[in-house]
């Protein structure tokens, strides 16, 4: 072993440490820390001062990047040092609207493309809470197919003019900066003309609208940029080389919250803070001594079981470097089919109820029915299951690739809508 391993402090004794730190220092897990949905904009700018706030105790702490290594403010130190914290931190408050895009994809594209510079203006400031990050792939015409992107960048001098519209972008009504995928070669074939750059969020020319949702969230946003100026400084690798760093990107978005440099409880489910558990469902429906609901819960709860055992093996692969790094299409897959149908169960045995209620049954029978409604996005944000057994089946079990009629096409000469006349 390494001296340099030697001084690294074992998982255990770093548990121990992070257990004493976080009873100390750490209030009981709210609400909006698992479900991010508050009842409006005044509220949530709160919660999100608050997570800033939470972010800057974990990195005064020595708790923030954990992962992440020393010279940008990190702690060095391992995948396991970050389950074992996160393990401890089960039952406690967490900023967690930093986790899920800034901390993963964005932070683990920077430290795997950006610059030394980029680097160190960024990263030390994500851990301190400082900064923000969105993801800025979905365009309004591209649904998944994220190397047809169309927003242009155009060089202009020492700067860069970027044009055109991205959509489904997390928080980006109130967050700092964009990670954004552009064209910058309309001549060649669709992967080979993408760039990828930093964009602050809050700049001339760009646009940012709020969407709002079946449920009536508006946490989703579109943003149009016209005449966008940055500086070359802001972009990541090399000009049209980008898909090489989107297709690490979406393995990273692929991963979620299972990424080393995520924190967030593990023991706790969304359930836990969006509304009743499925047997208490079950029980206010007065249908616990059903034989058949019994098995609807089994059935919940082994969907449960086996999803965090699946995250478990695959992280487990990741972190040993053995394991096919598309594997993260698997877990894609089993969580986006495991939430629509546990959503559908719980509809299910709430009966009738979930479809309509009264403002005193909300907390019983509206997140039920919500979440049914909604049970589709489990299938679609984050890249859809569609994509992902594509995915498999291509590079994981090597089947042959689904035929494509724009391989190898200028991405000028790609029809993009239908033929007129």
């Amino acid at each position: 072993m390494s001296e340099t391993m030697d001084l690294i402090e074992s998982v255990e004794e770093f548990r121990g440490r992070a257990r004493d730190w976080i009873a100390a220092n750490l209030g009981p897990i709210q609400p909006w820390d698992l479900s991010q949905h508050c009842e409006n904009d005044a509220v949530e700018l709160v919660a999100v001062a608050r997570d800033r706030a939470l972010q800057r105790q974990l990195y005064d702490g020595g708790f923030a990047g954990i992962c992440v290594p020393p010279d940008l403010d990190g702690q060095g130190l391992t995948p396991a040092h970050q389950r074992a914290f996160n393990e401890e931190l089960a039952g406690y408050e967490f900023p967690s609207r930093f986790q899920v895009p800034t901390f993963n994809p964005c932070l683990a594209v920077l430290l795997e493309f950006a610059t030394p510079a980029q680097k160190k203006k960024h990263i030390p400031a994500i851990l301190k809470g400082e900064e923000v990050w969105v993801q800025m792939l979905s365009e309004p015409g591209g649904g998944s197919d994220v190397a047809g992107a169309s927003t242009g960048a155009v060089r202009d001098g020492d700067d860069w003019l970027l044009n055109g519209s991205k959509v489904w972008t997390s928080r980006a009504w109130w967050a700092d900066w964009g990670l954004c995928l552009a064209r910058t070669n309309w001549n060649v074939p669709k992967h080979q003309g993408l760039t990828v750059f930093l964009v602050p969020l809050r700049t001339p020319g760009m646009e940012i609208h709020r969407i709002e949702r079946l449920s009536g969230e508006t946490e989703a946003c579109q943003e149009f940029l016209t005449d966008v100026r940055i500086p070359d400084s802001y972009r990541v690798g090399e000009i049209d080389a980008g898909w090489s760093i989107g297709t690490r990107w979406m393995y990273y978005e692929r991963i979620g919250h299972n990424s080393p440099f995520v924190t967030h409880p593990i023991g706790l489910t969304k359930k836990t803070a969006e509304g009743p558990t499925i047997i208490q469902i079950a029980r206010k429906a007065g249908r616990l001594d059903d034989p058949a609901t019994r098995e609807l819960i089994g059935e919940s709860r082994t969907l449960d079981i086996v999803t965090h055992e699946l995250q478990r093996r695959l992280a487990a692969a990741a972190a040993s470097g053995k394991g096919n790094t598309d594997l993260s299409s698997i877990d894609r897959l089993a969580r986006g089919m495991a939430g629509a149908r546990k959503a559908s169960i719980a509809f299910e045995l709430a009966g009738s109820t979930a479809a309509a209620w009264t403002e005193e049954e909300d907390v019983g029978y509206g997140p039920p029915g919500m979440q049914f409604l909604m049970r589709q996005v489990s299938c679609i944000g984050g890249g859809t299951t569609e994509i992902s057994r594509n995915v498999i089946a291509e590079r994981v079990l090597g089947m042959p690739r689904e035929p494509s009629g724009d391989r190898n096409v200028a991405y000028r000469d790609i029809p993009r809508g239908p033929k007129r006349g």
